[in-house]
């Protein structure tokens, strides 16, 4: 368990300022939005702009803010999943070899 911060440790500890206020935000909002693609504008300094479309690539797999703690890189990811495919049933597996 956590010890609880007191309050001049809390202020030291962060460089957020005190304006900024996220207890009502919502984690991943944007999620669903950003999966479906997404387009980056980027002003240069010598006035032009740059557009830049960005589309996760086929086969990206997005995990949920509340799994990723336990699934720190894609070995990890993998492992575990080659652990549940033999408790798929039989029916299932063989529709997802072909």
């Amino acid at each position: 368990m956590k010890k609880a911060m007191s309050k001049i440790a809390q202020a030291e500890d962060t460089d957020m300022r005190s304006e900024y206020d996220f207890r009502g935000g919502v984690r991943g909002k944007h999620s669903k939005a950003m999966r479906a693609g997404y387009t980056i504008t980027i002003h240069n300094a010598d006035g032009t702009c740059t557009v830049k479309e960005v589309v996760p690539k086929k086969g990206t797999v997005v995990l949920e803010p509340d799994i990723q703690p336990y699934f720190p890189d894609s070995d990890s990811v993998n492992r575990t999943l080659r652990c549940l495919i033999p408790l798929l049933p039989q029916k299932r597996r063989a529709k997802a070899k072909a």
